[in-house]
């Protein structure tokens, strides 16, 4: 699961790329392009902010399930000591994630602003 909200934040920020006018023909463009149901030629119009919150809701609902398998091991509810492991896992693996790529939006934003105009 965590693979699709990096795939998914990954597409997104393909398409803030495309949508400023940056061509590329990485496969990650092509994909969200297909994704999207246009053909390769055809312009892609994608809300950043959207996507965005769709990524972040995807990294929130891991970590919520995580904690859920945890606490259903503890009460004994027919869960595994490996599936609760892996569930809070996947969970601490895509906040890790969208923790890095913000530092790495804010450090861009950073080197942008600091550049003389």
């Amino acid at each position: 699961m965590e693979t699709t909200a990096l795939s998914t934040l990954s597409t997104a920020l393909q398409a803030a790329r495309d949508a400023t006018g940056a061509t590329s023909a990485s496969p990650v463009s092509q994909a969200a392009r297909r994704a999207m149901g246009a053909g390769d030629d055809a312009p892609v119009s994608v809300d950043f902010g959207s996507m965005l919150k769709a990524s972040l809701d995807k990294v929130d609902a891991l970590q919520k399930h995580g904690e859920r398998q945890a606490v259903d091991f503890e009460l004994g509810n027919g869960v595994e000591l490996h599936e609760a492991m892996l569930a809070m896992q996947k969970g601490g693996i895509a906040f890790q994630t969208t923790v890095q790529v913000r530092n790495r939006l804010v450090s861009a934003y950073h080197d942008i602003m600091n550049m003389s105009v």
